[in-house]
């Protein structure tokens, strides 16, 4: 193993242990290294300390210049940075060659996210067999509660409490945060519980509470495959395992929820990861989110039948010209 790929692998050891962080993010932080060592590899450095300063500063300058997305960019300089002090504190540099390099701008990427009345449509799409029940389930734990993929699939059948109607997850560094969980969700999880796990388990012992058809815990990629083809038999585009998550987040700033209380909802550690909602979001902000959240208000008049009916017939359409 090469110098750079030694300091990498041992820098990866070092966070995974003091961070807890998951493997998916433990990769970004791979490739973005990777892409690092490789230019300086390309530009006849061996060792992290043959790097100059003119040369870093042409590779920063190419990274700003070629990344387009402001939420990778920034990414991959605080990856840089964390890397760099890495490397100076383990006396393998001299000096840090992140210190003089500024974060992009915070202009990031507006999420993708669904009306409510595709939300209700997507809900509504999957059908009363085990898959269909788990998926119901899944999706609306995905929406109800605002978790992330990696939360949703980590859950187990002990993590949620329908009487107090919580569930326990833990998200980035392994922080454990109590969730609350309505009506949908409960009344989804009870009947999958009732009608589909015990069909999907096959007899496994797990307790993952989303199987896949085997019976084992079902997969982050399998995830994706299920809202992809959700997505595309309904004829709504561009789905993303998180544009759930979004669009929870941008509903309940909608309907009033209180900005801080949404960072809390979603696991955010800072409010400015938060605050990219508000640029999607309408209304005023106002008070506990709980009240607000627009799946717990689907049973009476949303003003969504109208998009509704009209997504309905787009459907129908497409079926018929399949």
């Amino acid at each position: 193993m090469g110098a750079f790929e030694q300091g990498i692998e041992d820098y990866l050891d070092y966070i995974s242990l003091e961070k807890g962080l998951s493997p998916a993010t433990v990769d970004s932080y791979r490739r973005d290294l990777q892409l690092l060592a490789g230019f300086l590899s390309e530009n006849n450095c061996s060792k992290w300390q043959d790097a100059d300063a003119d040369l870093l500063l042409f590779f920063f300058v190419w990274q700003k210049q070629t990344e387009k997305k402001p939420m990778t960019l920034s990414r991959r300089l605080s990856t840089y940075r964390g890397f760099s002090r890495y490397l100076l504190q383990s006396g393998q540099i001299k000096k840090d060659f992140c210190a003089d390099q500024l974060s992009p701008r915070e202009n990031r990427e507006i999420p993708h996210v669904l009306s409510p009345a595709e939300i209700r449509i997507l809900l509504e799409a999957p059908k009363d067999t085990p898959l269909g029940l788990r998926d119901r389930a899944m999706l609306e734990f995905a929406y109800g509660c605002g978790l992330r993929v990696s939360e949703l699939l980590a859950l187990t059948v002990h993590d949620i409490d329908p009487e107090e109607q919580l569930l326990r997850c833990w998200g980035k560094g392994r922080k454990e945060r109590l969730v609350p969980v309505g009506i949908y969700a409960l009344n989804a999880l009870e009947l999958y519980l009732r009608k589909g796990r015990g069909a999907l388990l096959r007899g496994k012992n797990t307790q993952a509470l989303f199987l896949n058809r085997l019976g084992d815990p079902l997969s982050r990629s399998g995830f994706w495959r299920i809202l992809s083809a959700y997505g595309k038999s309904l004829g709504l585009e561009d789905l993303h395992p998180h544009s759930l998550r979004h669009s929870a987040a941008t509903h309940m700033l909608d309907n009033g929820a209180d900005l801080r209380l949404v960072q809390e909802f979603l696991g955010h550690s800072s409010i400015r990861t938060t605050q990219i909602y508000t640029r999607l979001s309408r209304s005023e902000l106002k008070s506990h989110y709980l009240q607000h959240h627009p799946r717990y208000k689907l049973c009476g008049n949303d003003g969504a039948g109208d998009e509704i009916n009209q997504l309905e017939q787009k459907i129908s359409e497409q079926k018929k010209s399949e």
